[in-house]
């Protein structure tokens, strides 16, 4: 394995390279040498390093939503992922949840990933509240699809998320990145050690495997993607399914829960 960007082969033991750089379109963000190993160094416990002396603002939860765009994944299934997405966030329940946490706001922000070497931020970091959320949601359910490539490489999407947090302009005591994928990690680096350098950092991976092509893929989750306090899975049956997953997924990693109330801060759990 190669060093493409400068990036040395293997830290902390993982073999790695993250996305090409491609400073030519904004959208996709590659991560710097600099935050990538501050993110891996950082250690348990311990929150990604300061990103610069600028006041940020404080929200209830910072929401990564990861969506599937590989081979595996065709437009009407894309259109399917990001129009369930959008309807979710429309929905009373969701935007209640959204109000009732102590600001009254998360910060979300969506990725499109493929393989190892396409990962793209199609939605930045954007400040959701009950009396938006609607309107987010319409935005996301038209973003076009800006990635298709044939590898899964979930791994790759978490170390880039990992560098998203460290970009954002939000601070929270909750970080969660939510997974979905209709596949295994078949590309890039190895997922539990992305897991483990993400939950080490203080930020939740949650997992949506949708189990079209493998009926097992959930287990597959448990074991190989999600982690953090209060992890858990949400499966969906197909990509019909979806649109019912997500929105309580979402429902769920939305809602204010002081990690201290949480049934088991380290189980796993299914839907």
């Amino acid at each position: 394995m190669g060093s493409r960007c400068g990036f040395p082969r293997v830290f902390l033991g993982i073999a790695i390279e993250p996305p090409l750089n491609t400073a030519s379109n904004p959208v996709m963000l590659s991560p710097t040498r600099r935050t990538f190993l501050a993110s891996a160094l950082a250690g348990a416990g311990s929150a990604l390093l300061p990103r610069s002396a600028m006041a940020l603002q404080v929200v209830d939860l910072q929401l990564i939503l990861a969506i599937d765009c590989s081979y595996s994944v065709d437009q009407r299934e894309y259109n399917l992922q990001v129009g369930a997405i959008g309807d979710a966030l429309g929905q009373p329940e969701i935007r209640q949840a959204i109000g009732e946490g102590p600001s009254g706001s998360i910060a979300l922000s969506l990725v499109q990933w493929s393989s190892e070497y396409s990962q793209i931020m199609a939605l930045p970091w954007t400040l959701v509240t009950e009396g938006n959320a609607a309107a987010v949601g319409q935005r996301i359910s038209k973003l076009p699809r800006m990635t298709a490539d044939g590898a899964t490489s979930m791994a790759a999407a978490v170390y880039t998320s990992m560098d998203y947090f460290n970009q954002s302009a939000y601070q929270s005591a909750r970080r969660t990145i939510d997974i979905s994928a209709d596949g295994r990690n078949n590309n890039g680096p190895y997922m539990p050690q992305a897991r483990d350098v993400a939950t080490a950092n203080g930020i939740t991976i949650n997992g949506l495997p949708i189990l079209l092509e493998d009926p097992t893929l959930d287990y597959y989750f448990k074991h190989n993607v999600v982690g953090g306090p209060g992890s858990f899975v949400e499966k969906a049956i197909d990509y019909e399914d979806f649109r019912r997953a997500i929105r309580r997924k979402l429902l769920r990693e939305i809602q204010f829960v002081p990690v201290a109330l949480l049934d088991d801060p380290n189980g796993h759990y299914f839907r």
